[in-house]
């Protein structure tokens, strides 16, 4: 018999840099990794996709504005303004709030807010730990807050580096 894993609160594998902590690698599942992370004020992931992994996100804290469909058009300008060919918009959520994307789905999220978000990111199959470049624009996003905290004592971070937030793109990953 195999025996569990038992974490407790803010336990893990820190990803340095990152804002991630990973909870369960593929040292322990065969089915899933699972992260807990922190997106930062003005971070944009960017609208991607996966051909063989399928994402779970659940929003632990802040507000996150989530996609998971095809758009109806020739994708162009912000995913934010995309529709689905079902009517389906950009949605924005807080708390309480999942999306599931599966594998082929184009999907991204952003945290539009003034304050950190926090969710849990689940990914099938697992490994996504191993992908140290997809952790970079997490890291550029820790990265420049920290020097923005260290430039102001305002909570509002300034409009050029939301918009390098925002061209910072998640490569397209397993």
């Amino acid at each position: 018999m195999t025996d569990g894993l038992l974490l407790g609160p803010g336990a893990g594998f820190q990803i340095s840099g990152a804002g991630m902590t990973l909870k369960v690698g593929d040292e322990h599942s065969r089915a899933w990794s699972a992260f807990e992370t922190v997106v930062c004020p003005g971070f944009d992931v960017g609208a991607h996709l996966h051909n063989h992994a399928e994402e779970f996100f659940y929003i632990l804290d802040g507000e996150l504005d989530l996609l998971a469909f095809e758009p109806r058009a020739e994708p162009a300008g912000d995913w934010r303004d995309w529709e689905s060919a079902n009517g389906l918009r950009v949605m924005r959520g807080r708390p309480g709030a999942a999306m599931f994307v599966p594998a082929g789905c184009p999907h991204a999220f952003a945290n539009p807010g003034r304050g950190p978000a926090r969710m849990l990111f689940l990914v099938s199959p697992p490994g996504h730990e191993h992908y140290g470049s997809q952790f970079r624009v997490f890291r550029n996003c820790h990265r420049l807050n920290r020097i923005e905290r260290t430039k102001s004592s305002q909570n509002d971070l300034p409009e050029a580096t939301s918009r390098k937030r925002r061209r910072a793109r998640a490569n397209r990953g397993p």
